[in-house]
């Protein structure tokens, strides 16, 4: 059985606009190639139906996990979040000790990370070596690029 995974609202929507969409539009483009391929006759060497048939297994694939996504996906109730220590979901304003850059990330499931809008996986290194910590507190992470070490400055939601 898959782990459950807890999601934002914002998250929850998007994979299920993702799986709505494989399942209406990339379904019909997959049918199309496959007619298509098929209309150019012969289909024991037919390579073009053979790829089209792939594309069609690989992207069922993706359909049937996305499916198993949500189904283990957990909305979570932000307003119930307890803002005194670094939970999933939180957003946390962190400093890194040794040259002072601050940071603000926000502890997300693992596909709505996304960097560049300061969302983290709670599976990351710098995320699990947060969980569970509170304002003040310093946390000594190993990172690829070694052991590096954080202050939290601030915990909200």
């Amino acid at each position: 059985m898959s782990e459950v995974t807890y999601y934002t609202q914002e998250g929850l929507d998007k994979l299920r606009e993702e799986l709505q969409h494989l399942k209406t539009e990339g379904r019909a483009s997959i049918a199309k190639a496959i007619a298509e391929a098929r209309d150019k006759g012969d289909l024991s060497e037919n390579a073009e139906y053979d790829a089209a048939k792939e594309a069609q297994g690989l992207h069922e694939a993706k359909i049937a996990k996305l499916e198993g996504t949500l189904a283990t996906a957990r909305l979570i109730d932000e307003s119930k979040l307890d803002l005194s220590k670094v939970l999933a979901l939180s957003i946390v304003k962190i400093k890194n000790t040794k040259n002072g850059a601050t940071m603000t990330y926000q502890l997300v499931a693992e596909s709505e990370a996304d960097l560049k809008t300061g969302k983290i996986s709670v599976k990351s290194p710098i995320a699990q070596g947060l969980l569970g910590k509170s304002v003040g507190e310093k946390a000594e992470i190993q990172v690829p690029a070694g052991k590096m070490e954080f202050e939290i400055l601030e915990i909200s939601r």
